[in-house]
């Protein structure tokens, strides 16, 4: 048995397949929870994060912006408080590029520089600075669905799969997902990257034991 519990010899096609019915149910999900409750939870995410060695410790710092209306753990706190400590926060992007894109974090000096274009989430402006490796410290890292062990159901775009190795090591990368995305096995693929750590509303896993993680705040 594999990492996540996936046998090596799967079907790549039933893997595929599993994948896709464990984002439906997470997706839905995610919706029927309603605002306040995404609202509570996203707190206790970020109050956990506040609480982390390597939150505490980074002098920048990869983010996402919230899809609020499909339920994503809302970070825009976390976004607050790492600027008023002198953090650099940096955001995803894809720029097209033939007929693939072109993926990485750029720096965001004021929130009204993330805006949509075109797939669909909010991006930086074309002209920030990109982060090369070393330049960031920490990635906090959306999903679907995670297990504790620090693997990851995405949206299907493989946009982390690509990017993450760009830029780790050194930075660490942390999963934050509402405890019910939280589950003991995984369908894996062979480019899946695994990340080094989780945060729930409910729990912290650190499975490569990097978070010195203490009692949930």
């Amino acid at each position: 048995m594999g990492p996540g519990g996936q046998t090596p010899e799967a079907d790549p096609a039933l893997v595929q397949r599993a994948r896709e019915r464990v984002r439906a149910g997470m997706r839905a999900t995610r919706k029927a929870i309603g605002s306040t409750a995404v609202a509570a939870r996203s707190e206790r995410i970020v109050t956990t994060l506040l609480s982390l060695g390597p939150v505490q410790q980074a002098r920048a710092v990869g983010l996402f912006w919230p899809r609020v209306a499909q339920g994503e753990v809302d970070l825009r706190r976390l976004d607050g408080a790492l600027r008023e400590r002198g953090v650099a926060v940096y955001y995803p992007f894809m720029d097209a590029k033939g007929q693939g894109y072109t993926t990485g974090f750029r720096r965001v000096i004021g929130l009204e520089e993330l805006q949509q274009r075109g797939r669909g989430f909010a991006e930086p402006s074309p002209t920030a600075s990109v982060a090369a490796r070393g330049d960031l410290d920490l990635l906090i890292v959306p999903a679907l669905a995670a297990t504790p062990e620090g693997h990851r159901l995405g949206y299907g775009s493989g946009f982390y799969d690509v990017t993450l190795p760009e830029l780790r090591p050194p930075a660490l990368a942390l999963i934050v997902v509402f405890s019910f995305q939280l589950i003991g096995e995984m369908p894996i693929l062979a480019h899946d990257v695994a990340c080094d750590g989780v945060v729930s509303d409910r729990q912290v896993y650190d499975p490569r034991g990097v978070l010195a993680v203490g009692p949930m705040p």
